[in-house]
């Protein structure tokens, strides 16, 4: 969905999730600058294996210096946040150009990933294992 700023900038938001991270992205045409909860992206995601998750969608649209990001990223841990970012980069992308949707689905871009902690269940020590049985 797209919408103007008071400058007229046209800007097109978007929100990605995978486990218990949620992100949501404000997109708009610039020079490839991308800021993540008011931070440099290289600074907040630490590792190089993390930056090449999230920015994945931008590598396959080849709009590396094309658009400009600002993030914001909350809950779960950093390979959490960095696919919840990927997730809603590759939706911000597919907004801005609905030619981009065929290479992002074909990479599996913009698939929810629904694999979650599973839950403790009563009774057991967790959610699938069980208490040592003795026959004696």
């Amino acid at each position: 969905m797209s919408a103007k700023t008071a400058t007229q900038e046209v800007y097109y938001t978007a929100v990605g999730r995978r486990k218990a991270a949620s992100a949501r992205v404000r997109m708009t045409r610039g020079k490839g600058a991308i800021n993540i909860n008011g931070k440099p992206m290289n600074e907040y995601l630490y590792e190089e294996q993390l930056v090449r998750i999230a920015t994945t969608p931008i590598t396959i649209a080849e709009m590396t210096d094309q658009v400009d990001a600002e993030i914001r990223v909350s809950g779960g841990g950093p390979i959490g946040q960095s696919g919840a970012i990927a997730l809603g980069l590759a939706r911000a992308l597919q907004k801005l150009n609905g030619e981009l949707r065929a290479p992002l689905k074909k990479e599996g871009m913009l698939t929810r990933d629904g694999r979650a902690k599973e839950r403790k269940k009563p009774g057991r020590p967790g959610a699938r294992r069980r208490f040592q049985f003795s026959k004696r």
